[in-house]
């Protein structure tokens, strides 16, 4: 599965109707500077989607701190945008492509099918003399056609399950517990944080350290090259050695961003069964009946 498309490629292309290019630059500790940059400059014909404003719903109790939106508000945040399920998207960032990989996500969820990450990032399309402008596209409304694919979703609940299935007498996630789940899918549940948050050395974003408990550590750069660019077949086949194809693999991080870029290299590498807990660890912590992990799984 293709998710991902070079800069040579996207500049061969660019002019071509059919194709909208969305630009995702975010920062967390100033949510106004993505914006601000697209502004000064972004790829020619460039839409902008802000991760707040447009790949998130308004935040509340529970959800996580960029909960993920209905697909029905969903569908119109993109028509708006100008997309529709016919259009080729490819999808930029200057964030080691963890926003594009947002939006990817739920482009996908939303059963399109052609959608791209732009490899690399908007600096390296700078860096390589690739035209750059400031000027705004005239952007025309569409009816983007919702069909939302439940099965890339685990909520909370289900999580709530998996993690209690998983942890229980600390079994493996292949192993049952005392036959009492026979029959249950296999299912891994990984994080995709910084290995210090994992473990709850630290937490940079949210109230408490650790992690779900049953969750095992696969932190999301590491899918990355030097270059920014997507690890090859082999190397990721490497990375994720020991995950059972046929296994449920659930995906997390701080709240449903950063999980992305795992879940786009796993289903680039041929994993089907692949879901998203949007809320993630910033809605897992918002239930106090929950449990919290620290240290390395046993």
């Amino acid at each position: 599965m293709q998710n991902t498309v070079s800069i040579k490629w996207l500049l061969a292309r660019l002019y071509e109707p059919d194709l909208i290019v969305a630009d995702c630059r975010f920062w967390l500790d100033a949510p106004e500077k993505g914006r601000q940059q697209y502004n000064e400059s972004h790829i020619p014909r460039a839409i902008y989607m802000d991760l707040k404003e447009d790949l998130s719903a308004p935040g509340s109790t529970h959800g996580g701190r960029h909960p993920l939106p209905d697909p029905e508000h969903i569908a119109k945040t993109f028509g708006r945008a100008g997309i529709s399920q016919d259009d080729r998207i490819v999808i930029y960032d200057d964030n080691k492509g963890m926003y594009a990989a947002r939006m990817w996500w739920m482009l996908t969820y939303m059963g399109h099918t052609q959608v791209y990450i732009l490899e690399q990032d908007f600096s390296a399309w700078q860096q390589a003399g690739f035209p750059v402008t400031d000027e705004q596209p005239v952007v025309v409304p569409k009816t983007f056609e919702a069909r939302p694919q439940p099965q890339m979703v685990a909520d909370v609940e289900y999580v709530r399950q998996v993690s209690g299935r998983l942890s229980d007498k600390r079994t493996s996630a292949t192993d049952d517990v005392d036959g009492a789940n026979a029959g249950a899918p296999k299912t891994v549940l990984i994080d995709s944080r910084a290995h210090s948050r994992y473990l709850g050395l630290e937490e940079t974003m949210d109230s408490k350290a650790g992690h779900i408990p049953g969750a095992v550590n696969f932190f999301w750069q590491d899918v990355l090259t030097e270059a920014g660019t997507l690890k090859s077949a082999e190397q990721l086949e490497e990375h994720f050695a020991g995950l059972d194809r046929d296994a449920e693999i659930i995906v997390y991080c701080g709240s449903g961003v950063s999980a992305c870029p795992n879940v786009v290299a796993l289903k680039q590498i041929g994993y089907e069964n692949v879901k998203l807990y949007p809320g993630s660890w910033s809605d897992w912590i918002s239930y106090e009946e929950h449990v919290i992990a620290t240290g390395e799984e046993k």
